[in-house]
């Protein structure tokens, strides 16, 4: 069973939608179902390709309010011999749940993680990942995720439930280290500017 047709896990503190939550709106100039949504931002540790030892998740546009991404787990990524580190999975959750943001159309950030670890996941396997958003709330996003091994319908690997929180630009530009902001903000790609401020997972 995919996470893209079950509903979040329920009783998790600040993670279950409020009652008067909306459905999730897919933003009509958001990417069209299929298309690549690319590295946010370069330096980004979960989807920037100039990372030397980042995932490189690559992220796909989905139906409705949902992305898939995959990664393959390198050497670097592990904590226990031959096995991905625990907190590799997270972010990788993370960063494809930030995703989310842009068919919302929205610069939101993490408020909250709740990650289950199902079972190990070796050096050299593939992730495949798939999140969609089940509710908003005012400046509040709930979403959920899933990674699986070697196929979409492999076996269940890790799981997520999370909240985002919609901020302004300033959150980061107020918040960040002074050098890569400039660096950022002086990119003559002006599309590559406002990327690389879009998505903080």
């Amino acid at each position: 069973m995919s996470s893209a047709t079950t509903p979040p896990s329920h009783g998790r503190q600040g993670l279950t939608p409020p009652p008067d939550a909306t459905a999730p709106v897919r933003h009509p100039d958001a990417p069209g179902p299929g298309e690549l949504l690319g590295a946010h931002y370069d330096q980004c540790f979960g989807c920037g390709q100039d990372q030397a030892h980042g995932l490189h998740l690559v992220t796909t546009a989905g139906e409705g309010v949902s992305v898939t991404a995959e990664f393959t787990v390198r050497p670097a990524h592990q904590g226990a011999p031959g096995l991905a580190h625990g907190g590799v999975l997270a972010t990788a959750l993370d960063e494809t749940l930030g995703s989310l943001g842009w068919l919302l159309r929205t610069i939101a950030v993490t408020g909250r993680l709740e990650t289950d670890f199902v079972r190990p996941v070796p050096v050299g396997a593939t992730l495949h990942l798939s999140a969609r958003c089940v509710a908003v709330a005012g400046r509040k996003i709930y979403s959920t995720a899933e990674g699986r091994i070697g196929a979409p319908d492999g076996p269940l690997a890790v799981r997520a439930d999370a909240l985002f929180v919609e901020v302004k630009m300033e959150h980061f530009t107020s918040n960040g280290r002074r050098e890569e902001i400039q660096a950022a903000l002086a990119d003559p790609d002006r599309v590559k500017v406002a990327r690389a401020f879009e998505v903080n997972p």
